[in-house]
């Protein structure tokens, strides 16, 4: 029989958002993100100006995801990210509080908390679903605190870099678990989503006779992972 492998559950997962963060904001905005080597272990977690942008996720494994930034990390990501997908500097918002730079940021959290739930499953088949990403701006003056239905929750703050070296940080929290994995996930019967996108694009690496979105019999596909 195969050794069981035990974690530091929460350690563990926070280093997966760790890199999720950076893999996400890296490719968005075309530039260098970095983050501490040291995860802080916290008494609690909550939303600090001058953005803040929080996402709860529940399945085999339940948390609450929130991002915190300044002003001149949100603008930068924002500029960043706009720049690279090609608008000109002219038409950018220059005001934090702008809608479009908190939407980018909320952009930005959705596609984070997507990349870490695929992480986890992909180590571990664990899955999780999310709610709808809410970024928010915040007075120099307050701190909101989100409660939870998690008992006695597990919480960590992550610290990061901008390539302008403007900071922001990551605070989680994870219900009280334990990931002891009895053998590796069947990486086969994983990223469903990803293998339903293949096909819908006509990309399909496992057959070369690729078919258009109106051919794809998205329920069968669904079914083979069922």
């Amino acid at each position: 029989m195969a050794k069981k492998r035990r974690f530091d559950t929460t350690n563990h997962v926070a280093r997966i958002f760790c890199e999720a963060v950076q893999a996400v904001l890296q490719t968005a905005t075309d530039s260098k993100i970095t983050f501490a080597p040291t995860i802080q272990k916290v008494p609690s977690i909550s939303m600090k100006p001058d953005i803040g942008c929080f996402v709860q996720f529940n399945g085999d494994y339940s948390g609450l995801f929130i991002m915190n930034l300044s002003e001149k990390a949100a603008l930068e990501l924002y500029r960043r990210s706009m720049l690279h997908m090609g608008l000109p500097e002219e038409d950018l918002a220059a005001d934090y509080t702008s809608d479009d730079v908190v939407n980018c940021i909320g952009e930005m959290i959705n596609q984070i908390i997507g990349k870490a739930r695929s992480m986890v499953e992909a180590e571990f088949g664990l899955t999780a679903s999310n709610n709808q990403p809410k970024a928010i701006t915040i007075s120099t003056a307050i701190t909101l605190s989100i409660a939870t239905t998690l008992e006695r929750p597990q919480c960590r703050r992550l610290s990061f870099k901008t390539q302008d070296n403007n900071p922001f940080y990551v605070e989680m929290n994870l219900e009280q678990t334990e990931f002891i994995q009895l053998f590796p996930a069947d990486s086969s019967k994983l990223n469903v989503q990803q293998d339903i996108d293949q096909m819908i694009e006509g990309d399909d690496p496992i057959d070369d006779d690729s078919t258009n979105a109106d051919d794809v019999d998205i329920d069968a596909l669904l079914e083979e992972y069922s």
